[in-house]
């Protein structure tokens, strides 16, 4: 089984419940060592101090805080412990809130919430009442050395937890919104037929990341002794002109694609059936 990240107790009003967190997704892809170009040997990452004119070992590295121009005060590890707050162990639910009143630009990152064996019944109800009433759960937790705001969400049965950037942390752009241009009802009509001919179920086994399934070609390919060859990538469009005439054109060609969407599609689900049989 997959190792913890966090576990403790989650609490609302007078329940409290044993409850651990797993990593519920993570960046994935090829990564590349650093090497000497003359003899592809690694090159090694080291600490030096320009004071003493050496390497330092890890071991003779403290934290410090600049609380002025070049001056620090150092922090130790058991002096963080001491002021971690009472969410270090104790994840405590603050208020709920609709689920469609949270925007996304306030998503971090994703964690499995399970409960241990003790916590389960109360686990059960939380995660089915949050499922019928639309509404998730607003919550702090201490990890990684600082206070995150989290909200839980109900997800095939369980309850799935974000981690949220603070109001500080989301950047406002002022020159951000609509523009303030007229738009024709008819361009809008021909937007909205476009988008319907573009729809689909939503499945994330549909996208792959085209730039890294490139990358492992072009590593195979030079360990083969084969030549990269180029990929062919589509031209810039000219800025439009006539919005309409293009929205047009667009649907046309929207409205002959749903042959090959389903042959993909199709394509897609003999992946899943052979994943299924291995």
């Amino acid at each position: 089984m997959a190792s913890s990240v966090w576990s403790g107790h989650l609490t609302f009003g007078l329940i409290s419940m044993p409850v651990r967190l797993f990593s519920g997704a993570r960046s994935s892809g090829i990564s590349f060592n650093m090497l000497h170009r003359t003899d592809l040997q690694r090159v090694k990452q080291q600490y030096y101090c320009p004071a003493d004119n050496q390497v330092v070992e890890r071991s003779e590295i403290v934290k410090g805080y600049e609380f002025r121009k070049d001056e620090y005060i150092v922090v130790e590890p058991e002096e963080i412990k001491k002021i971690e707050p009472r969410t270090a162990k104790t994840m405590e639910i603050l208020e709920f809130v609709k689920a469609g009143d949270v925007d996304p630009v306030y998503f971090e990152s994703s964690y499995y919430l399970v409960p241990e064996e003790a916590g389960r019944r109360p686990y059960a109800l939380l995660s089915a009442a949050l499922e019928e009433t639309q509404f998730v759960a607003i919550a702090q937790i201490t990890m990684h050395n600082r206070e995150y705001t989290v909200f839980l969400r109900p997800h095939s049965g369980g309850m799935m937890l974000h981690t949220m950037y603070y109001a500080e942390e989301v950047r406002q752009l002022e020159e951000f919104g609509r523009p303030d241009v007229e738009l024709k009802p008819a361009e809008l009509k021909v937007a909205h037929q476009l988008i319907e001919a573009l729809a689909g179920d939503w499945d994330p086994e549909k996208y792959h990341d085209t730039f890294q399934d490139n990358l492992k070609k072009l590593i195979e390919t030079k360990l083969e002794g084969g030549k990269v060859v180029e990929i062919d990538r589509p031209k810039p469009l000219a800025p439009v002109v006539d919005l309409m005439a293009a929205l047009k054109e667009s649907l046309a060609l929207a409205e002959k694609k749903p042959a090959v969407r389903s042959s993909l599609a199709a394509a897609e689900e003999s992946k899943k059936r052979t994943r299924k049989r291995a």
